[in-house]
């Protein structure tokens, strides 16, 4: 049959998101959600929302979210965009800002999204490779992105989970002729963030999602926030009605109550080094995170072994296939004992 596709879209396999397995007793850490539940304050929205309200639209541009992340970050509301997850803003911004004469640069490893948007586009990808031992990036960063139009630092990173170096970050935002986005979706976890830098540099974007510190991955919901005029650019490619009113509602609700979040971050990055510990004790090589999940490489390298024999105890982990990733699993931070339960198949396995 003739395809009526544009080219593009015949080239591309997609974008395969983590698996959402159908298993007995499953432990999942694959996809680096949230063990604990969202605030008890989202309970409460839901209990005493009035389905009659439904029959309206939504907010089309969100603007009571705007209004309090644009306070959290020290910004106002024509700073801010609200979208149906990370992946929306990312569809935009890559709507916007590349073409197939407007390459974008990103490091890798890094989130897989970023290439299939590209393609979507028929965008050209520049690849710039971090270290193959420490995934530390590189100091000519921006020589090597100069004929990009748009430049990604996922910080933390992903699938790695360690963080480019602040002040790297911001030369980076200072040097560039191009947009920069810092994806802020592991903030969270992480010791700083750059927030400041999407209002210190007219070419900057930081985007942060509901997905991963906020417990809300079924939600769908992210923003993103720099200067006025990056943001009117992206309202044009908006959706209509791209966030629908009962979202509006709890992550509203949820990220109000700032200390409950915080107290289930820190319950994670415990635990995020209580697991660093106890794989390095049985001869894992794990990447320092700054995440809510871990990149480590199995003592004999052997990531996708590693991988069966979780998934044969029912305990389902990230693998990367590849010369470098392909040694790694990435497992997400569980609940103590789900956890334990990974250690403990881990264990029996390398401590033969």
């Amino acid at each position: 049959m003739k395809s009526y596709f544009r080219k593009e879209i015949d080239a591309i396999a997609g974008y395969t998101p983590g698996e959402q397995p159908k298993v007995a007793n499953l432990i999942k850490l694959n996809t680096n959600e949230n063990p604990y539940p969202p605030s008890p304050q989202v309970i409460k929205v839901l209990r005493d929302f009035d389905p009659a309200r439904l029959r309206r639209y939504p907010d089309p541009t969100a603007d009571a979210l705007r209004d309090i992340f644009a306070s959290a970050v020290g910004m106002k509301r024509e700073n801010v965009i609200i979208g149906n997850g990370s992946d929306d803003l990312l569809t935009m911004i890559f709507r916007a800002f590349t073409s197939p004469e407007l390459p974008v640069a990103v490091f890798e490893p890094t989130y897989s999204l970023y290439p299939v948007l590209a393609a979507m586009q028929g965008a050209p990808v520049i690849k710039i490779n971090l270290d193959t031992g420490s995934f530390s990036y590189p100091a000519d960063s921006v020589q090597q992105a100069k004929n990009a139009n748009l430049l990604i630092i996922t910080r933390p990173n992903a699938p790695t989970g360690n963080c480019a170096e602040k002040e790297l970050v911001k030369n980076i935002c200072a040097g560039f002729d191009g947009i920069v986005l810092i994806d802020e979706a592991y903030s969270d976890f992480a010791d700083d963030n750059c927030a400041e830098f999407a209002a210190e540099f007219d070419n900057v974007l930081v985007m942060r999602t509901f997905s991963k510190g906020s417990s809300m991955a079924g939600l769908r919901l992210g923003y993103a926030f720099g200067s006025k005029i990056l943001i009117d650019g992206l309202m044009k490619l908006k959706d209509s009605y791209n966030v629908d009113m009962l979202s509006q509602e709890l992550a509203k609700a949820n990220f109000l109550d700032a200390a409950y979040r915080k107290e289930c971050v820190a319950k994670i990055i415990s635990e995020r080094e209580n697991l660093t510990a106890k794989l390095t004790g049985i001869g894992f090589k794990v990447i320092p995170s700054q995440a809510n999940f871990l990149f480590a490489a199995p003592p004999d390298g052997d990531g996708a072994g590693a991988f069966q024999a979780l998934r044969d105890e029912a305990v389902i982990v990230r693998y990367f296939p590849g010369e470098v990733t392909g040694k790694y699993l990435r497992i997400t931070i569980g609940t103590p004992e789900e956890n334990a339960r990974l250690f403990q198949v881990l264990e029996k396995r390398f401590c033969k």
